[in-house]
């Protein structure tokens, strides 16, 4: 037990040291742009199908089982509302940063822990370039920034899965739909939830790029390395989730 403790602080303090040599090297050049703009295209353009996909499917799923108990209270109008603000508060920044844990987290674990157990990051070293901006620093930015962007992507297709949901029982034009979403929405309903899918992004590339960079002991550790960061990173966003909504409730 004290030996598990002894070992889970150890490798909080290690990855909190690892975070903060990301903040002290942002600034540092040279700026790998270019892989920046790949790591934003494989992070972000190449997850929008696996998001369109879920963002479709939370928000008819979430129209159909939630309007039976709407009509037996009279409250059918309510439902557009109600629909846009669940996923927009709470279901699409959770579901698809929980995808991303599952899809960007784990793929940066297993491609950093590769190179770690091959040798090619001490190449890297060797041949004077900075691995850590190169590899760590790229990667933390384009999820950091693709998330949030891949949540509002998601937010805008479980709308429309909400508007097919109504259809099906029902005979509601788009621009009554959109009137009726609008009607209830409030700019302070964005703040907070765009907010927490900046740390969920930076958290996800973090733990990847952490637990793929201190990949040891062979070709073994590369897959407890993705794995790692898939669980670790999951649980730190309900974490983050939790600590956001609680901050939510007392300013806002």
């Amino acid at each position: 037990m004290i030996l598990t403790l002894k070992n889970t602080f150890e490798e909080i303090g290690n990855a909190t040291v690892f975070a903060t040599r990301f903040f002290r090297e942002v600034f540092i050049p040279p700026y790998e742009t270019r892989q920046f703009l790949k790591q934003c295209y494989v992070m972000g353009y190449k997850s929008l199908p696996l998001v369109a996909i879920t963002g479709f499917i939370m928000g008819l799923v979430l129209t159909l089982q939630s309007r039976p108990t709407l009509v037996k209270f009279g409250a059918e109008s309510w439902l557009p509302g109600m629909v846009a603000l669940s996923l927009i508060r709470e279901i699409a920044p959770v579901i698809t940063a929980l995808i991303c844990a599952g899809k960007i987290s784990s793929g940066i674990g297993a491609e950093l822990g590769s190179m770690k157990v091959t040798e090619q990051i001490d190449a890297m070293e060797v041949s004077a370039i900075n691995p850590y901006n190169y590899l760590v620093v790229t990667r933390i930015l384009a999820t950091t920034l693709m998330v949030p962007i891949l949540v509002f992507f998601a937010d805008a297709v479980g709308i429309f899965g909400g508007y097919v949901g109504i259809n099906i029982h029902g005979d509601v034009s788009f621009y009554r739909y959109i009137t009726k979403i609008f009607q209830s929405l409030e700019f302070l309903d964005l703040i907070p939830a765009t907010i927490k899918t900046f740390f969920f992004g930076f958290f996800i590339g973090m733990i990847g790029c952490y637990k793929g960079f201190n990949a040891t002991n062979g070709t073994e550790s590369v897959g407890k390395a993705a794995n790692s960061a898939v669980v670790t990173a999951s649980l730190s966003i309900f974490i983050i989730d939790m600590l956001a909504v609680q901050v939510t409730d007392l300013f806002f």
